[in-house]
């Protein structure tokens, strides 16, 4: 059994049609992911699935190819009425917990379907409603949504109804089963078709994950392409104990150290990603923050930016830690740990995707030793120690700390943490617009 699982099957191979195959080939998919290649068989016959899988392993793939070859043969196999076979609106649901990761999962379908005229609507929150119902009113093939954004339209877009639903996808399952989403998901369940394919991904399995299976799939195939909490094997994961007042010097040595490296640097707080970014702009760095806090327009020029390769350094919250699919990350850093250990799984699942290497380190200080010694326990291994001479760290102290000055005071005069959502944009300008003073500046390395 073990000699036949390291066989790697092709997309052909595991059923998959021609056009799609073709599809993955340009995406640059050229061999199946372990997920894919343990999923898709099951999907291709028809089963609902569960699917665990580590961040960055493909379930994107292993739950859109079944979808797309579903609708191709569903088209393809009906009876013509009066000449015309049925057009096959609102085929598909897409359930996500961030607007960036439905965005993201969209781009994937269309990306897929574009040999087959796939019609792909995104419903999410800080995206006009009317420009929504008007993709609606196209009768989208698939549609992508949060759950209550999609809610809205279900219960006020006139018209608009998932009678005809064949498919349901819980992507990042845990996370849309929070207090934000449960009232809408509970929602959504009850009037959608129980009579469809229901497919649950998720990188963590929960008691409330294991209460939704219950809840809405039927006699599913249970895959898991990692162990319970896992991280990859090309991650190299490390730790460094500080000081909390000397971090920020630690921060500023491991980048120097590790020059023009792609990184995202995890803060607790919005605030704390307009400071860091802030501070490391005034230092050199190309950085650049996201945050909940930003209008959705701005994120996405931010996330943009970043993936361009125009900011190789992006300080976010976990907004940006769960799903998104930025290619070559080559280090995570955790600047604050995360109070829960699920949440260093998904930071550092930003790196080290689809079999490249990669770098998680997380700075310790005397207040987070407690939040960090859960995590080795959730991960089951102990962390070495990340080497750093401390007199060389220190030695860019008084730098520092000027940076953190400048910084603070441009908080200040933006208004920092009393200004309203949607307010940003003097501010935003100064990371997407590249209009402030200190560009010129941020251009030139940073010199120990």
């Amino acid at each position: 059994m073990e000699e036949e699982s390291e066989v790697v099957k092709t997309f052909a191979e595991l059923g998959v049609r021609e056009e799609l195959v073709k599809a993955c080939e340009r995406l640059g998919w050229k061999n199946p992911s372990k997920i894919q290649a343990e999923a898709l068989p099951y999907a291709l016959e028809g089963k609902d699935v569960i699917g665990l899988a580590q961040t960055g392993s493909g379930k994107t793939g292993a739950f859109a190819l079944p979808i797309l070859q579903a609708l191709l043969e569903y088209v393809n196999n009906a009876e013509p009425k009066k000449g015309r076979r049925p057009d096959p609106a609102f085929f598909a649901c897409v359930l996500s917990p961030t607007r960036e990761l439905a965005i993201q999962i969209a781009e994937q379908f269309e990306a897929l379907g574009s040999d087959i005229s796939l019609r792909c609507a995104v419903l999410v929150g800080g995206i006009d409603r009317m420009q929504q119902t008007i993709a609606l009113g196209k009768r989208p093939h698939v549609i992508v949504a949060t759950p209550g954004r999609l809610w809205d339209h279900m219960s006020d877009t006139k018209g608009f109804s998932l009678k005809t639903l064949k498919y349901l996808v819980l992507d990042e399952a845990d996370r849309l089963l929070n207090e934000d989403f449960e009232k809408s998901l509970n929602q959504i369940l009850e009037e959608i078709p129980r009579d469809r394919k229901t497919y649950l991904f998720s990188a963590t399995m929960t008691k409330k994950v294991r209460k939704l299976q219950r809840a809405c799939l039927r006699n599913p195939v249970k895959i898991e392409a990692a162990s319970k909490y896992s991280t990859v094997d090309t991650l190299k994961q490390q730790y460094r104990f500080v000081a909390a007042k000397y971090k920020d010097c630690y921060l500023v040595y491991i980048l120097t150290e590790i020059p023009d490296s792609t990184s995202m640097i995890f803060t607790r707080t919005c605030d704390g990603t307009r400071f860091m970014a802030l501070m490391l702009r005034s230092l050199g760095f190309r950085a650049i923050p996201i945050s909940g806090q930003m209008t959705q327009s701005k994120r996405l020029g931010a996330l943009n930016k970043f993936k361009a390769g125009e900011c190789n350094i992006l300080v976010c919250t976990d907004v940006a830690s769960r799903g998104l699919d930025i290619p070559s990350v080559d280090m995570v850093i955790n600047y604050d740990i995360p109070t829960n250990s699920k949440d260093y799984i998904h930071r550092v699942g930003r790196t080290a995707r689809a079999g490249r290497s990669g770098v998680g380190i997380s700075l310790v200080n005397q207040y987070e030793l407690e939040w960090y010694l859960q995590i080795e326990k959730l991960i089951g291994k102990k962390l070495p120690e990340y080497p750093a001479e401390e007199d060389e760290v220190l030695s860019l102290l008084e730098r520092v700390s000027e940076a953190k000055k400048l910084s603070a005071m441009n908080m200040k005069e933006s208004g920092g943490r009393n200004k309203r959502r949607g307010e940003d944009d003097e501010e935003s300008e100064r990371f997407l617009g590249g209009g402030n003073k200190g560009d010129k500046k941020s251009s030139k390395k940073f010199k120990r």
